[in-house]
């Protein structure tokens, strides 16, 4: 690691206040060097791998990095803060800043050696040491390893990095129950004394997007959790210096499985059959002890995995510790993830429909008993039809994947089965809402049963599809599918009633809906609620001005900073400029995530800002009576659009709106800003809300 840091890439009295600020004066130490070649472009980067997961860990430590074609060679800048930046960490801010720097084509070898040093981290005399270190060039040794020794930190921190090398290439690293702790001692006697006993075995993948840091903390987390546990615990780190995989035999040895990822695990059915858990990488970081207990316990009940596709983060049916409402929103996330390209290709399909061939399509003979090559009608109505089956799948799997983000793959049969139940009985949306939710539930608890060891491997296929699916199948036709139904059919009737000025405040409430949280749970429930609406063959009015007014009010946030940063670029950073050219596209799109750069940066400006502007968008939208049978395309789809003019009349005023709120909010904050002495106020407040300050 000589040559990836030096005395001039260290700053032990970083002044930044923001983690964009920190990450612009350590890129600047690399531009300065010649190590990153283009300074804003690089500051993209790492802030586009920021936008994808918070970079700060427990203990106060922040990581900011990424691949970049504007990097020359792999480089490490270090940064101490005297009074903490917000990198997103669960336990406040952090005082130690890694910035780690990888050119695109980063050769195995040197991000063999960034691994090293994202496992030293873990190490807490490393970290005490990086804290206590009185001049740069002892840091930039102490980092590298080759300090000399004035404690044990820098001796334990380099006899790790020497092994860290040798992990991040075999992935066979064992943290076996050794002399390493009372508990591994404590074992090794026992085992002295009954041979026949072993310690509990485990295999762990740990994987994150960048795959540079969290991979291989995750997995020095959790190998000294293992030894503390007196468990044997095998890694393999599916980085981007790329993955071995672990031994067969190895696999076939364990007792349980611990997946720590935020990617998708390669060839994750080699873990078949196996106690697993399954969590953000994060959580292996700062949480293994409770993982391997987790597990354990799962191993314990006979709990076994099916070797399903991997689960993104969204899918997951949430990590131990972690409220209902935090769960329930993550299960029914899972369902709107996969619906929403059934709505996307299924709408778009039938908006084309209509557009070519006029109203009347819906009413067009099947295409299998009549269509005619060379007419215009004929491919109308392929496209209506075509879209229409693609709209059938909307509530199955709505359905199916709420429970599949319960009960992962067994959840499935029973929840697509309850969707298209929900579909027979007229029940709709909230029917497959209440399917999804009681199909998991079942599941789950059909799995905490303690089943013979002989029956263990036909559970997934057989027992559990078959039990869950005749108790969910029970309860929609018997039970609770007539009041679903009702309740679907008053919500649509009143619906079909609203007008006036109870359409149009309905219009306000969805806009800010969609504008509170930008992508998130609020904007996707207001969206979901609008494409349940026209998700049928022939959709009222009222449904279409719904959905109109939805997409009016989700374009205007990423259109009104684009707006923002080319009428004022001065109250915005480089960065934020740079994110400004692209949020045209993105609001033009109807992509709302397209605002949440600035959202993280300045949350008590931006969102109450476009709040207000998708609020009068909504309105004046239903105001208008624009309707729209299309569930998305922006700006794509205005032909497609009822009173296409008064529509984007509505869109303009609510972007000009949000603009000149966000302009005067920042303003007034620069003002405020220049009227103070000194920055200290600022720090001050930011330690105490936890929001940025101004660079």
């Amino acid at each position: 690691m000589s040559d990836m840091i030096t005395a001039d890439l260290v700053d032990l009295d970083l002044s930044a206040d923001t983690k964009e600020a920190a990450a612009r004066a350590l890129a600047e130490r690399m531009v300065a060097l010649g190590r990153v070649t283009d300074l804003d472009g690089f500051l993209a980067d790492v802030a586009a791998r920021e936008a994808q997961m918070p970079t700060g860990l427990d203990g106060g430590i922040g990581i900011p990095h990424c691949r970049s074609e504007h990097v020359t060679e792999p480089t490490l800048a270090f940064g101490r803060s005297a009074n903490g930046i917000d990198f997103g960490a669960a336990d406040g801010p952090a005082d130690l800043i890694f910035l780690i720097a990888a050119p695109a084509g980063a050769d195995d070898a040197h991000l063999t050696i960034l691994s090293s040093l994202a496992r030293q981290l873990m190490n807490t005399e490393f970290t005490d040491a990086l804290r206590s270190v009185g001049d740069a060039a002892a840091a930039a040794a102490l980092i590298r390893g080759d300090e000399p020794g004035e404690s044990e930190a820098p001796a334990d921190a380099d006899s790790q990095d020497t092994e860290a090398p040798a992990d991040a290439d075999s992935q066979d690293t064992v943290a076996s129950a050794g002399a390493a702790s009372p508990a591994a001692a404590t074992v090794n006697d026992d085992s002295a004394a009954a041979p026949e006993e072993r310690p509990f075995r485990i295999v762990a993948v740990t994987s994150c997007p960048t795959g540079i840091a969290h991979t291989y903390m995750a997995a020095e987390s959790l190998e000294n959790a293992g030894r503390e546990a007196g468990v044997e615990v095998t890694v393999e780190t599916q980085g981007s210096a790329g993955f071995t995989r672990l031994d067969p035999a190895v696999i076939a040895a364990a007792d349980a499985v611990i997946f720590a990822h935020d990617v998708s695990v390669r060839e994750k059915d080699r873990f078949a059959g196996k106690p697993t858990v399954d969590v953000g990488v994060k959580a292996g970081i700062n949480r293994p002890a409770e993982l391997i207990a987790e597990v354990r316990e799962k191993a314990a009940r006979g709990e076994v995995s099916s070797g399903s596709a991997p689960a993104t983060p969204v899918e997951r049916a949430g990590e131990s510790g972690e409220g209902y409402g935090t769960k329930l929103r993550k299960w029914l996330m899972s369902g709107v993830s996969y619906m929403v390209p059934f709505v996307a290709a299924g709408g778009l399909l039938i908006a084309l429909g209509f557009a070519i061939g006029g109203y009347k399509v819906d009413k067009a003979p099947s295409v299998m008993d009549h269509f005619m090559w060379m007419q215009a009608d004929s491919w109308a109505a392929l496209l209506f039809q075509i879209g229409g089956v693609a709209f059938g799948f909307l509530v199955p799997v709505l359905a199916g994947y709420i429970a599949y983000g319960m009960a992962d793959r067994p959840g499935l049969v029973p929840g697509f089965v309850g969707g298209s139940i929900a579909l027979t009985i007229n029940a709709g949306f909230l029917g497959g809402l209440a399917a999804g939710l009681i199909a998991g539930g079942v599941v789950i608890a059909i799995q905490k049963v303690n089943i013979p060891a002989a029956l263990r491997g036909i559970m997934p296929v057989v027992v559990i599809p078959l039990i869950s699916s005749a108790i969910v199948g029970f309860l929609m036709f018997v039970v609770i599918g007539k009041p679903i139904a009702e309740a679907q059919k008053g919500m649509t009737d009143w619906l079909n009633s609203l007008s006036g000025s109870n359409a149009i405040l309905l219009g306000a409430l969805l806009g800010l809906m969609m504008c509170f949280d930008l992508g998130g749970p609020v904007n996707k429930v207001a969206y979901t609620f609008a494409t349940a609406g026209i998700a049928v063959s022939n959709p009222s009015d009222s449904a279409m001005k719904i959905m109109a007014a939805v997409m009016a009010a989700g374009m205007v946030p990423p259109l009104a900073m684009a707006l923002a940063t080319t009428v004022r670029g001065k109250l915005f950073n480089q960065t934020e400029r740079e994110n400004g050219k692209a949020a045209w596209v993105l609001g033009a799109s109807f992509i709302s995530e397209g605002a949440i750069p600035f959202a993280a940066a300045d949350p008590l400006r931006v969102i109450p800002a476009s709040m207000a502007g998708g609020a009068i968008t909504g309105a004046l939208s239903m105001a208008f009576g624009a309707t729209l049978r299309a569930p998305h395309g922006g700006i794509f789809v205005v032909p497609l659009i009822g009173n296409p003019l008064l529509y984007l009349v509505a869109i303009a005023a609510g972007v000009c709106v949000t603009t000149a709120l966000v302009v005067v909010l920042k303003g007034m904050r620069k003002q405020a800003g220049a009227a103070t002495p000194s920055g200290e106020g600022a720090a001050a407040a930011a330690a105490e809300t936890k929001q940025p300050v101004a660079a």
